[in-house]
C-alpha cells in the first residue's frame, strides 16, 4: 500500500482541541512501527516515516473525535458555597463535610478566588500528615486540636495561589493543570478570576473513561 501523496514526516501534523491547545500524543519509534508492521499479514510498501505520518494524522482525530467538545465549563460543578479567608478551619471543615468534597476555593468578598483549602492542608495546619494520625492526636489531646481548629482562619491555611482553568479549557488544559497540583478538584474562573464552578479529577477522568488509576 503506498500513499496516493507524499508525507512529509519532517514537519508531522499535530493535533489541536477547539481551543487551540495541543493534545498530547505517544511518540511512535522506528522498534515500535517495525513491530506493529511485523503483525500485517502480506507486503506493505510503506516506509516507517510514512507510516508514523499516518499515525500522527490519525491520532489527530481520533483525539477530536473523543475530546473535542468537552471544556471544563461543561463539566464543573456549581451550586457549592465556597470559603472566605476569615472562617475558622472548624467552620470549613463543616462546609467540606457538608457538601462531600475534600476541597473549595476560598474567595474574597466580590468573588476572586484566593486559594483553595483542601483535605490536605487541614491536616498539614493540625500537624498530622494522615487521617489515622489526626485521630491519635484527638485521642490524646483533643482540648488543642479543637482550640486551633476554631482559632486559625481558612486565609492563612489554604494552598495560594491556587490553580485554576477558564470555562473554555479543552482536553490538554486540563490535564496540565492537574499536573501542576496533587489535589483532586480546582476552581474554574472567568477571565477576572472569579470562581464559577469547580472541576473534579474524579469527573475530569470519568468524562474520559480514563480511570482513577491515571
Amino acid at each position: 500500500m503506498t500513499p496516493s501523496m507524499p508525507l512529509d514526516p519532517t514537519v508531522p501534523p499535530t493535533a489541536f482541541g477547539a481551543a487551540g491547545e495541543a493534545l498530547p500524543e505517544l511518540e511512535l519509534s522506528e522498534e515500535d512501527i517495525h513491530a506493529a508492521m511485523r503483525h500485517l499479514s502480506g507486503y506493505i510498501d510503506i516506509s516507517t516515516s510514512d507510516f508514523q505520518a499516518i499515525y500522527h494524522l490519525a491520532h489527530t482525530q481520533a483525539i477530536e473525535r473523543l475530546f473535542g467538545g468537552l471544556r471544563a465549563g461543561r463539566l464543573m460543578r456549581t451550586g457549592m458555597a465556597p470559603l472566605t479567608p476569615d472562617q475558622s478551619l472548624a467552620d470549613a471543615a463543616t462546609a467540606l463535610a457538608r457538601q462531600g468534597l475534600k476541597g473549595l476555593p476560598v474567595v474574597d468578598a466580590g468573588g476572586a478566588v484566593l486559594g483553595m483549602l483542601t483535605e490536605t492542608d487541614c491536616l498539614r495546619e493540625l500537624e498530622a500528615a494522615i487521617l489515622p494520625e489526626l485521630l491519635v492526636r484527638l485521642i490524646e489531646a483533643s482540648g488543642q486540636i479543637t482550640h486551633r481548629c476554631h482559632e486559625t482562619r481558612v486565609g492563612a491555611a489554604m494552598t495560594a495561589p491556587a490553580v485554576s482553568v477558564d470555562p473554555s479549557a479543552g482536553f490538554a488544559a486540563m490535564i496540565a493543570a492537574f499536573q501542576r497540583h496533587p489535589g483532586r478538584g480546582m476552581p474554574v474562573v472567568d477571565a477576572e478570576g472569579k470562581w464559577l464552578g469547580l472541576l473534579l479529577r474524579k469527573d475530569f477522568l470519568a468524562a474520559f473513561r480514563l480511570g482513577e488509576q491515571l
